[in-house]
């Protein structure tokens, strides 16, 4: 039989290093955010709570969107998991199954590196710190950070980061139906923004990290895809 090749999308290999360049201004925006912006916006929300993180236990904020969101990405996860798995090996499912694969590495590999920087950046929530009904005094972002303080685990935003990873869905949908790339990406910035707003709105987290968990997890989409593109065409065997 005939062997046919199933052509990658002509732009990705020139265009992935450009769209990685995204996550600078990202990271920048993110750094000007806790310089200037972090402690205002969230003594402003504390201050409309009531000077009291009141939504802390919102079932909205902290059921739905909170521990409802993360299962939803799990299982999402899963899902597109067990469907790579299913049809893996049929030929004719090559066209999408290897961006699948790639999709899951980028989905992984993204909250993977979130809580590693979370685990190494030190850094407090808002709800920790003095003035926002903790204790703890205010450390700015990568200062040192006195060890009696004691461990800090809050940037970037990890739960912000399990919705903004499938913006590596733009990748997927760039292979697989390419009119619907942006809409792919459009998903992952929904789903961190939303998450992401409701820890904040909770006392849980500052606006710039969440700016950081995108671009970290934008740069992992966009490094997991140069890897892929890197690679030749899949091959499949055309049906006689």
């Amino acid at each position: 039989m005939p062997v046919s090749s199933l052509p990658r999308s002509p732009s990705t290999a020139r265009s992935w290093p450009r769209l990685a360049l995204v996550s600078l201004p990202l990271l920048l925006i993110a750094w000007l955010l806790a310089c200037r912006i972090d402690l205002p916006w969230a003594g402003w929300l504390f201050h409309w709570e009531g000077d009291a993180w009141s939504l802390k236990h919102s079932v909205l904020l902290e059921t739905v969107l909170h521990r409802g969101g993360r299962t939803a990405s799990l299982l999402a996860w899963l899902g597109l998991l067990a469907a790579t798995l299913v049809h893996w090996a049929k030929p004719a499912s090559a066209t999408w199954t290897r961006p699948a694969a790639r999709l899951l590495l980028a989905l992984l590999a993204s909250t993977a590196c979130v809580a590693l920087l979370k685990a190494v950046t030190q850094v407090d929530c808002p709800w920790d710190l003095a003035g926002f009904g903790g204790q703890r005094a205010y450390v700015p972002l990568l200062a040192p950070r006195p060890i009696s303080l004691g461990h800090a685990a809050c940037f970037p935003a990890a739960h912000a980061a399990s919705g903004y990873a499938w913006v590596a869905s733009y990748f997927f949908f760039l292979h697989v139906a390419p009119r619907w790339r942006h809409a792919g990406l459009a998903i992952g910035l929904l789903a961190g923004g939303v998450f992401g707003l409701a820890q904040q709105l909770r006392g849980a987290h500052f606006l710039s990290h969440d700016v950081a968990s995108l671009a970290v997890c934008w740069t992992i989409a966009c490094a997991v895809e140069g890897v892929g593109a890197r690679r030749g065409p899949v091959t499949t065997e055309a049906c006689a």
